[in-house]
């Protein structure tokens, strides 16, 4: 099953990584490098899930989140963070604007398509 993934994150490196990550597992991955970045993506394709960072330029992942929740066509599309912050009222910030999960970098690829086939197949 192909499922189709936006990534959301200021580091081009970052950026690889996720698409190498996923791509051997069939996956299509889409990115962007910040959320209005995201948001302009997103708006010509409709992914399986999204994965955003929190930290970046211009928009952040808090207000990427809300935008995307914002849109009816994408209210319920998973979305996990992917980010090096790991403090609990972060957690509850991105709970609370809609995200789905959370995982730190660095990430383990295996975990990373075992989350994405849970949330979105």
């Amino acid at each position: 099953m192909s499922l189709t993934i936006l990534a959301v994150d200021d580091s081009r490196t970052m950026r690889d990584m996720i698409r190498m990550a996923l791509a051997p597992s069939g996956f299509t991955v889409h990115v962007a490098e910040d959320g209005i970045h995201g948001l302009e993506v997103l708006d010509g394709i409709d992914p399986d899930a999204i994965i955003t960072d929190i930290n970046m330029p211009r928009m952040d992942g808090f207000g990427f989140i809300d935008a995307v929740r914002g849109q009816d066509d994408h209210r319920a599309t998973p979305i996990l963070v992917l980010t090096t912050e790991s403090a609990p009222e972060l957690k509850m910030r991105a709970r609370n604007a809609g995200a789905t999960g959370w995982i730190v970098k660095p990430f383990d690829p295996v975990k990373l398509v075992k989350a994405l086939h849970m949330v979105a197949g």
